[in-house]
């Protein structure tokens, strides 16, 4: 989860603080981490063994509500990333991006803020819970939202065809919150996913707690995951939808899936903290 800002154990305002990425790391360095920590994800087909640095100014040392509830969400959903190029962004413990290697997707790029914790961390993971025959189709990545993708598009390696050398399902898992890089993000996940050839179905949301019946989701697509962690806040984390929309982006919730709150003593009303959202978001052209 690339971006988070941490004060003791509470989510910090980002009108008080400034949570540019660029500007995160202009501090003195810091001194070693804590021992890394483990969470265990058990999948459908498999359990995940998930590595978490011990601490982290960017909050890598959470597995987050919302990975958890994107990884169970493409394990139902598995016509989104099936021989498919995968692109998740602020990835932090990578759990999404391990169930689609997993999975079957073609190809995987995981990326998270340039840190060398961060990376290798992802790295430490791709090499506990990816198959060895697969382990080929995964690519990890440091990477700043909203600079150029040939890096990322280095990594699918396809000559034969210009539209292969993009993304059909970028993941974007708890982000939102930085309502400073919403244009960031906006610019990389228009430059990285295929143009849309036809009309989708989208997935409904039929179950407050599950995930949607399975449909056929053919469309290059935004999974966009999150909390409102900072419930007075909301408003701001929604702005990245009206910013989608007016960008010709198509916007439909497809989860709401209740967890227990991740800092269960923060302020605000405990259900607002302890929901996670998912929404499908595609676009007719690039």
């Amino acid at each position: 989860m690339a971006g988070i800002h941490n004060e003791g154990d509470y989510l910090v305002d980002p009108d008080e603080v400034d949570l540019g990425l660029d500007s995160v790391f202009i501090e003195a360095a810091r001194p070693p981490s804590p021992e890394a920590t483990f969470s265990i994800f058990q999948g459908l087909h498999k359990e995940f063994r998930i590595r978490l640095v011990g601490s982290h100014p960017l909050w890598g040392h959470h597995l987050w509500n919302s990975a958890l509830s994107v990884a169970s969400y493409l394990e139902q959903h598995p016509s989104l990333f099936h021989n498919k190029n995968i692109l998740e962004l602020g990835a932090g413990g990578a759990l999404p991006s391990l169930v689609a290697a997993e999975s079957g997707a073609r190809k995987v790029v995981i990326t998270d803020y340039p840190d060398p914790d961060l990376i290798q961390n992802i790295e430490c993971n791709v090499e506990e819970n990816v198959d060895v025959a697969r382990k080929g189709n995964v690519a990890v990545q440091g990477y700043v939202w909203g600079h150029s993708i040939h890096p990322l598009l280095a990594s699918l390696q396809n000559e034969s065809n210009s539209n292969e050398d993009l993304f059909d399902l970028i993941i974007l898992s708890d982000l939102i919150f930085n309502h400073s890089q919403h244009d960031s993000l906006f610019k990389t996940c228009r430059l990285a996913l295929k143009p849309s050839p036809n009309a989708s179905t989208f997935p409904s949301n039929d179950d407050a707690t599950e995930a949607s019946s399975p449909t056929s989701v053919l469309e290059p697509s935004l999974l966009v995951f999150y909390t409102h962690h900072r419930p007075h806040l909301a408003h701001r984390d929604m702005e990245f939808f009206e910013k989608a929309r007016d960008q010709g982006w198509h916007c439909v919730e497809v989860v709401t899936q209740k967890f227990d709150p991740m800092f269960p003593e923060d302020p605000g009303e405990e259900e607002v903290r302890a929901t996670v959202h998912g929404w499908l978001l595609t676009r007719s052209s690039r």
